[in-house]
């Protein structure tokens, strides 16, 4: 079970990972893994064949149940654009005639330029 618990965000991803966790191993070998609510379990269901096959199991069961308590390690810094981003952000949005629509989207483009810099790591 270790290894699999050290395997399993690389095989899924973070956003499963936040949202699913390995329970257990049973005596047959099917890992049964802890989903968030149903629709994940549902979701996660119909990827079964391909999550086992990239973390090198048989079978994968899906069901609600308790997740492990996020660590402090695992929150993230709000993102926060730079006056670079806002001025990148400006410079984009200006040709949009609509005030509001103008304000609006250039907050995002600032928020989505922040946060794409701190993802450089992937």
């Amino acid at each position: 079970m270790p290894e699999l618990l050290d395997q399993w965000a690389a095989a899924v991803g973070e956003t499963i990972s936040r949202f699913a966790w390995p329970a257990r191993i049973a005596r047959d070998g099917t890992v049964h893994v802890h989903t968030a609510d149903s629709v994940w379990a549902f979701e996660l269901g119909q990827r079964a064949p391909e999550i086992a096959e990239r973390l090198g199991v048989a079978k994968l069961r899906f069901a609600p149940g308790p997740l492990p308590t996020p660590s402090t390690e695992d929150v993230h810094e709000a993102v926060r654009p730079t006056a670079t981003d806002e001025r990148r952000a400006a410079g984009i949005a200006a040709v949009i005639e609509d005030e509001n629509l103008r304000e609006t989207v250039q907050k995002a483009v600032a928020f989505g330029l922040a946060a794409a810099a701190g993802d450089r790591s992937i």
